[in-house]
């Protein structure tokens, strides 16, 4: 049975999505944006400062969910500018590891609210 999870702790859907969706075993993160929790603003710098953001909301919404991030089987990044992929992918591998999950990235011409990065997941929970 499909359960629709609204996060209390991390950054709110800015549209009519459910922060994630658990079926059986499996949960779908949505994309996560670099959206500080306290403002609901995006949060400021580079897209390595942008993906620490949007990392730690994971984290948070992960915990509200009974997971964590060693329980990712694979990810989606969305880069507005794939020039700052090795950028990304250095706070990525301080988040995800030794065991990385699997992973997509792709640049993309724009993001919610100007974000640089946007990652959604699946989980094993």
């Amino acid at each position: 049975m499909k359960k629709c999870f609204l996060t209390q702790n991390g950054p709110r859907a800015i549209g009519p999505y459910s922060t994630a969706v658990v079926h059986g075993d499996t949960c779908y993160l949505s994309g996560i944006i670099p959206v500080v929790p306290a403002t609901g603003k995006l949060a400021e710098g580079d897209a390595a400062a942008q993906a620490r953001q949007v990392f730690e909301n994971m984290k948070v919404i992960l915990s509200e969910l009974n997971s964590s991030m060693a329980d990712v089987l694979k990810t989606t990044v969305f880069l507005q500018d794939l020039g700052s992929f090795g950028d990304v992918n250095a706070v990525y591998a301080e988040y995800f590891g030794p065991d990385y999950p699997a992973r997509s990235c792709v640049e993309v011409s724009k993001l919610p609210m100007g974000a640089l990065v946007e990652v959604e997941a699946i989980i094993r929970m």
